[in-house]
């Protein structure tokens, strides 16, 4: 295993073309992935050599404004939320026509030294319960100021040497109670009410963090509405789909019936919080043997 450190957790090759020297006056250092429509690089503020993930957008074509309103919409989400689970937005630029059309933008974020669970899942259960924790301990935190992320999935948890959980991309978050104009998300773990464009609520991060730890614990993916693209009265209904116990014996059934709440059609019937989703894995963990043979330690 290589001793450099992993950052963002893209493991996405350099781009075709040079990368840029520098970019509203950050110095360029690195090329860290791609994100929707957007460039990540690692960038250095060269008065403070402050070092941040800088995600870069140049409009193409007409379809490109959303990745803009995207960025925009991250900053002003990240600029609002205090927590060290949820990664910082520090700055944003944009450039304009004489038309007021952005043509060009950048996100400076917080850096983060970690890697996505999408590409290195949590490989103990003991492990697998406290990310799920402290994703939930955080998304609580993110829902006390009135937001929802919105596209919870492995690719947007990252976890540092430290075993600490990093929530990123917040370019889909919105108010509690929006309702979308199109389906926004991502197909495996989208909530059947972004689907269908209804509003949505601190459910639909319950749902899409269920999906999510559907996938870690079995290594399968949970039938959405998207995927399966059916009406809601012949969606399947939650007992037709294997739970994760059933594909994986090591998953405890009260952890995988856990995981089957979160991902109920219909929102009212999941946990009604991020609290509650906490609470209820306390209890989990309290039941869990360690390696030492004590119960499984959950961080905040």
């Amino acid at each position: 295993m290589s001793s450099q450190p992993s950052y963002e957790g893209s493991s996405a090759d350099r781009p075709g073309s040079a990368m840029p020297r520098t970019l509203y006056g950050y110095e360029i250092i690195d090329f860290l992935g791609e994100g929707a429509g957007s460039m990540i690089y690692a960038a250095s503020d060269p008065i403070t050599n402050q070092l941040y993930a800088l995600k870069h957008v140049t409009v193409k074509k007409e379809k490109d404004q959303r990745f803009v309103e995207q960025l925009i919409n991250e900053f002003e989400v990240g600029g609002k939320i205090q927590h060290p689970a949820l990664r910082r937005c520090v700055d944003l630029k944009v450039t304009k026509t004489l038309l007021r059309k952005p043509t060009e933008a950048a996100l400076v974020m917080e850096m983060v030294e970690g890697t996505s669970c999408e590409i290195r899942p949590p490989t103990t259960m003991p492990l697998l319960i406290d990310v799920f924790h402290q994703t939930a301990h955080a998304l609580a935190a993110l829902h006390s100021q009135n937001f929802v992320h919105c596209d919870l999935k492995p690719n947007n948890i990252l976890i540092t040497r430290g075993k600490k959980v990093k929530i990123i991309d917040f370019g889909q978050a919105c108010p509690v109670g929006s309702v979308k104009k199109r389906i926004q998300g991502t197909p495996d773990f989208i909530a059947p009410e972004q689907v269908r464009c209804e509003p949505v609520t601190v459910q639909t991060d319950v749902y899409n963090l269920g999906a999510t730890f559907y996938w870690m614990l079995s290594g399968s993916k949970l039938p959405t509405l998207f995927t399966l693209k059916k009406s809601k009265n012949s969606f399947l209904l939650a007992d037709a789909i294997k739970h994760p116990h059933e594909l994986n014996p090591h998953v405890p059934e009260n952890l995988s019936n856990l995981v089957m709440d979160c991902c109920r059609i219909t929102p009212a019937k999941r946990p009604e919080s991020m609290t509650d989703l906490c609470r209820r894995l306390e209890i989990i963990a309290q039941t869990l043997p360690g390696e030492s043979g004590n119960s499984a330690t959950l961080s905040a």
